[in-house]
């Protein structure tokens, strides 16, 4: 069935998102064993941001919140408010930096738009994707977007009823396998995997439970068109 709908998704596949994370971790680090030398700072944060999913979702924000409990809880509650102020304003930092696009993703769009409608389909904090995705300057090109809290088969598949999408008309291009892939594919629909340099441990998939077929995987988004070209002959 030929491509009629192409989404995308916005973290680590238009714009840098995870790799201004690390720079933030790396930092909590940094402060966190300044009081206690020996902490294990990031199996702890990662434990409390799985602990915190179900509250606060994805993004800045709930990172925030994250960073701030693990710091107290690893200093058993000493760390100074001084310190606790200065997480929240890396919080801050990150909320306002500028939306610095991937390489080839302008390109790849606006040559994408010319054939397919366009969605952008990503998770996490309503105000702080609005606010990436009006600063990208890429919002002219997509016919819709959906921010949702997670992505799973039932949000996807809500988004295509609402939409009057059929599956075999769909494609979504992402960074991530467990959010990007793996649902989609389930669902009947296409996927193509571009991976980024740095995933977060929640997002990984294990090769060996990935779908066979489906879904293909690119090094770069600048190989996108060749590959719907392809897929809309086969």
């Amino acid at each position: 069935m030929p491509i009629k709908v192409l989404a995308f998704d916005g973290d680590d596949t238009l714009w840098h998102n995870e790799s201004r994370f690390n720079v933030t971790q790396g930092e909590l680090r940094e402060l966190v064993r300044g009081h206690v030398p020996d902490a294990d700072v990031d199996s702890h944060l990662f434990a409390v941001e799985m602990r915190n999913l179900s509250l606060y979702g994805y993004g800045v924000k709930a990172f925030t919140l994250s960073m701030l409990e693990t710091a107290i809880e690893l200093t058993d509650g000493r760390i100074p408010a001084a310190d606790l102020q200065v997480i929240l304003g890396w919080g801050k930092r990150m909320l306002t930096a500028p939306t610095e696009l991937l390489d080839g993703v302008e390109e790849a769009l606006r040559d994408a738009s010319a054939r397919y409608s366009l969605l952008l389909i990503t998770k996490g904090d309503l105000f702080d994707q609005e606010s990436k995705l009006a600063r990208s300057g890429l919002g002219d090109l997509f016919k819709g977007v959906e921010i949702l809290s997670d992505k799973t088969i039932d949000s996807y598949r809500s988004v295509l009823r609402r939409r009057d999408i059929k599956p075999g008309e769909f494609v979504m291009v992402g960074n991530s396998l467990r959010s990007d892939i793996v649902p989609v594919v389930a669902l009947g629909a296409r996927a193509v995997h571009v991976p980024y340099h740095v995933t977060w441990h929640h997002e990984h998939v294990p090769e060996d439970s990935l779908p066979r077929e489906g879904w293909h995987r690119l090094d770069t988004i600048a190989g996108l068109s060749r590959l719907l070209g392809s897929i809309d002959r086969d």
